[in-house]
């Protein structure tokens, strides 16, 4: 079984797309201001975007996109006005990581994790 993509709720669907794409997403199925459907830069996932009249209450989704060089990355970003609400932090599991929000505010987590995303010491054989 392998992911094939993740879809979230947004009362504007344009702006985020217009976030996304600011992200490093490219857009391939283009239904504004109801749907797109967006490819990852690396790897063979996809992610949606669908328009909603109303958020749902309570947690929203949190999402993880894994880049090679997290520094570069966050520099790249805040040089196009992304705004993030963390530093840089390396965690205790191993990965380093930055947070910020989409436009709807869902947690986005950038992250470099290499080798440990999947097989930290601690992984269960």
């Amino acid at each position: 079984m392998n992911l094939n993509q993740i879809t979230i709720l947004s009362l504007d669907v344009v702006k985020s797309t217009a976030f996304y794409r600011t992200l490093g997403l490219k857009l391939i199925v283009d239904a504004l201001p109801r749907y797109v459907r967006l490819e990852c830069p690396n790897g063979e996932s996809t992610f949606s975007i669908s328009n909603v009249d109303e958020l749902p209450e309570g947690n929203k989704i949190t999402l993880y996109f894994e880049v090679d060089n997290l520094s570069k990355t966050v520099s790249e970003l805040k040089k196009k006005g992304i705004t993030f609400s963390t530093e840089i932090a390396e965690q205790t599991w191993l990965w380093t990581d930055v947070h910020l929000n989409d436009p709807d505010g869902h947690e986005i987590i950038i992250y470099h994790a290499g080798e440990n995303r999947k097989n930290p010491p601690w992984r269960i054989n």
